[in-house]
């Protein structure tokens, strides 16, 4: 009964924070729908894996960038054109860094954050409260589908992209527990690409079984429509999509229209 109470005083600010973003920002983002049809993408994750690549050459390609990617910047000359946030602790940490980056940022509008207020180049994204939905159409809403990488493919889905390919999805993490549980990280962060990723800081425990059930819709969407998406982390351990080699993937996707 507790629980039954906690979801009926849940629902009705959920439905008007929705409706707020509905009214005020969904709008905002039908200008990205098919603007890169039949183009080709790579969705860059988080992960260690990320040190044993050149990052550089992906300058000639579209690229997503997930939660704090620009640690990544200074050290490898990496260059992204858009990027996404759905992390209520990462935007609190980071908001001072996304403001300073270059690109196109896709950020929560449940967690939206006063100091990137009203900055053209910053879009918000409709938490549409529902983990078992690949969205086609981010202006109706996006599903947090336990993971960011999944927002980003329904971004890129989205947008028009043809083949995606996905680096840096180590999907495999040092750290055990309850799922989205909060926790401080003390020690240096093993699991992400930078050892002061989440150091000193909140994060929440990965859900990877959840995320699996996230990855199998993003497939089977694509699938159906005639689109791909390819795993190219190098000794990923995500077995969801066709792997690729990341050398081989660069030769396959289409890069940039100049």
């Amino acid at each position: 009964m507790n629980q039954l109470l906690h979801n009926i005083l849940g629902f009705f600010p959920r439905r008007i924070s929705h409706y707020a973003w509905k009214r005020s920002e969904s709008t905002r983002l039908e200008k990205f729908r098919n603007i890169h049809k039949d183009e080709d993408c790579f969705i860059i994750g988080n992960g260690p894996s990320l040190n044993q690549m050149d990052l550089g050459l992906l300058n000639e390609y579209y690229t997503f960038g997930l939660n704090k990617i620009y640690l990544l910047f200074d050290r490898t000359g990496l260059k992204i054109d858009y990027h996404a946030c759905i992390n209520r602790y990462v935007i609190e940490q980071s908001a001072p860094q996304f403001k300073e980056m270059d690109c196109q940022s896709f950020l929560s509008y449940k967690y939206r954050d006063n100091r990137l207020k009203n900055m053209e180049k910053v879009y918000s994204l409709g938490d549409a409260r529902s983990n078992h939905k690949f969205f086609t159409d981010i202006t109706e809403g996006i599903s947090p589908g336990n993971t960011v990488t999944f927002v980003a493919m329904q971004i890129a889905f989205f947008m028009g992209f043809k083949n995606v390919y996905l680096i840096g999805v180590d999907h495999s993490f040092k750290d055990k527990g309850d799922p989205h549980k909060v926790q401080v990280m003390k020690e240096d962060d093993q699991n992400h690409f930078d050892p002061g990723y989440f150091k000193g800081h909140k994060w929440q425990l990965p859900d990877l079984p959840g995320s699996e059930v996230s990855y199998l819709m993003a497939r089977e969407i694509f699938s159906k429509d005639g689109r791909n998406i390819f795993d190219a982390t190098v000794n990923g351990k995500l077995t969801v999509f066709p792997k690729i080699k990341f050398e081989e993937a660069l030769k396959a996707a289409k890069r940039k229209k100049l």
